[in-house]
């Protein structure tokens, strides 16, 4: 297992150490019910420095990054970040990233932890134009600083004016000291707030430093368990839960990051798909009984006919109800049906909502 730069940190904090896609990370400190209401109403801090990061540079990146990706990153100007995904060959997906413009000639993809060397390999063969190509995520710590009092917290680091930053852009620029830092309007929560990339030399000087600019709006750490029910409460999509290689970006409702504008992996079956029409749908649900919808559970009609499976679920901290994510057939999709969540052998009621779940 690795660990973070900060994983002393973490332990030093009792943090509750757990293996993820290779990694010793914090999944609590305090409790994710705690955690959860620190970064929806106020500002947390988390480690996930395990994210992978590629550099793309020279005459051609973005020709190669237009060929792998879904997105249009033309679209993209410098300091403008694209969520975006890798399809593969066979109607799924490689991975969901974020292309960060770094200028004309150099990018940043943003991968998943679990899947760096599937996503360098995955890019790396359609390489073919010399594009300069390097993997910088054993030595890149980032730092998700979110909530809505992110950015006042923030605001003695840095020069650069964090209110005007618009959502999905970034700068780079001194932070706590330290140059060349790249600071995100980017995050994984819907409570606002920033992504810090930096050199891990730099962990311990930039993590110490935003403790002690926080503690006046009482920051705290932040581990992965409430990163997972913050994503959920807004329907965001987990890599290997709710997307994976055999789920379609159409079917799982990215079709707005699926640009058939230009050619693509896989784009004339994609868009063949699109034309067709999908026979699965990938949707948010509440429940109306009790009982916690979990990762692969049945869904059921009412006469009990399986007609899709849970990808995630949850009890949602900020609503005080049980929700969950899922692929259902195409006739059951619609918002307002009824459907029944096979828990332990018995139908619970729910019903499909409209994403976010948390507004």
């Amino acid at each position: 297992m690795k660990n973070t730069a900060l994983t002393d940190k973490h332990i030093a904090l009792g943090a509750k150490i757990v293996p993820f896609a290779g990694y010793n990370m914090p999944v609590t400190y305090e409790g994710i019910n705690a955690e959860h209401a620190t970064v929806r109403t106020g500002v947390g801090v988390f480690d996930v420095s395990h994210m992978g990061e590629f550099i793309l540079k020279g005459d051609n990146a973005l020709d190669l990054i237009q060929r792998v990706t879904s997105n249009d990153a033309s679209k993209l100007f410098d300091g403008k970040v694209q969520y975006s995904c890798l399809p593969n060959k066979d109607g799924g997906i490689v991975d969901d990233l974020l292309v960060y413009r770094i200028d004309e000639k150099s990018y940043m993809l943003v991968v998943n932890a679990s899947n760096i060397e599937k996503d360098w390999n995955w890019i790396k063969q359609f390489n073919d134009k010399d594009v300069e190509m390097h993997n910088i995520s054993d030595k890149t710590s980032l730092l998700a600083i979110q909530g809505p009092k992110a950015t006042d917290a923030l605001q003695t680091l840095t020069d650069v004016d964090l209110a005007s930053m618009e959502y999905y852009t970034f700068v780079k620029g001194t932070f706590a000291g330290v140059n060349n830092v790249i600071i995100s309007a980017t995050g994984y929560t819907g409570a606002g707030g920033f992504e810090i990339y930096f050199d891990n030399e730099h962990a311990d000087k930039i993590w110490d430093a935003i403790f002690e600019a926080g503690k006046a709006y009482n920051i705290k750490p932040i581990g992965l368990g409430a990163r997972d029910t913050l994503r959920l409460e807004m329907g965001f999509c987990l890599y290997g839960n709710d997307i994976d290689d055999s789920t379609s970006p159409i079917e799982a409702g990215l079709g707005w990051i699926t640009k058939f504008t230009k050619e693509f992996t896989n784009s004339g079956a994609l868009l063949a798909q699109k034309e067709a029409g999908i026979q699965k749908k990938l949707v948010g649900f509440e429940m109306i009984d009790r009982g916690i919808p979990r990762h692969d559970y049945e869904i059921a009609d009412a006469e009990g006919n399986i007609i899709g499976k849970v990808t995630s679920g949850t009890q949602a901290p900020s609503l005080q109800k049980a929700i969950g994510m899922g692929y259902v057939a195409k006739d059951f999709a619609k918002e307002g049906t009824e459907i029944f969540i096979n828990i332990r052998n018995t139908p619970i009621k729910a019903k499909i909502v409209k994403f976010p779940f948390y507004k």
